[in-house]
């Protein structure tokens, strides 16, 4: 299958590596919100997965498979970065939450409740709970957050690369470390909604069936969980 230029059947690897394309994208999907279609995520994979397939020759040092992750994981995002993915008026509600979180939070001195968290927006908590269904994870990453100064945006700017300077290094450690902390803070079904997203890598179906409730449940708490945590990590 392989040969000095790459991969020598470029069929018979999109048939073989199809699956993890998929999967890929459905734990993406965990990630962002409803207006994202899958099939555009896994069309922009497959894409990944074929030039992993062209570029292989060049890096003898890795398994292909886990070449491919990172090529595939890239046009996603790469997808994600080529429109605005996110309506204006969703990021305005949920920079709502966020600051309604950080509010009660100083107030209270513990993590807010839903119901409190609806009745400083004053909206209902069914209303609430809508708005965090329909943002499915949106506030992950705004797109504003994309664009830094100059030519920089949002992913280049929290990859950690191999010949990163000791200082960079240093704060990476210590963003990592508040952002744990930040975790461990959460309320537990959001905590274990982070975990097993992001460490287990599980779809919502799989966390739904976990935590007896259904994937919009799941939806609304890890949207909840990352308002937390934008607003715990500002500054950081």
């Amino acid at each position: 299958m392989y040969k000095a230029t790459g991969l020598n059947d470029k069929e018979q690897c999109l048939r073989e590596y199809s699956p993890l394309v998929k999967r890929l994208a459905h734990l993406m999907m965990a990630k962002l919100p409803s207006s994202v279609q899958i099939e555009d995520i896994i069309q922009a994979g497959m894409m990944g997965l074929l030039d992993a397939a062209s570029r292989y020759d060049e890096f003898h040092g890795a398994q292909f498979e886990t070449f491919a992750t990172q090529r595939i994981r890239g046009a996603m995002l790469d997808e994600l970065r080529a429109a605005d993915w996110l309506p204006r008026a969703l990021r305005r509600d949920m920079r709502q939450i966020e600051t309604s979180i950080n509010r009660l939070q100083q107030k209270l001195g513990r993590p807010p409740n839903e119901t409190e968290i609806a009745a400083d927006l004053e909206v209902s908590l069914a209303e609430y709970q809508q708005m965090l269904q329909v943002s499915s994870g949106a506030q992950l990453v705004y797109y504003e957050d994309l664009h830094g100064e100059g030519e920089e945006d949002f992913f280049e700017r929290f990859e950690i690369g191999d010949d990163a300077s000791p200082l960079a290094l240093l704060e990476d450690v210590r963003f990592k470390a508040e952002l744990a902390r930040a975790i461990g803070n959460l309320p537990e079904r959001e905590r274990m909604v982070m975990g097993m997203i992001y460490e287990q890598e599980m779809n919502l179906r799989e966390i739904g069936e976990v935590l007896s409730v259904g994937e919009p449940r799941v939806s609304q708490l890890h949207s909840q969980a990352v308002a937390r945590l934008r607003g715990t990590m500002k500054g950081c």
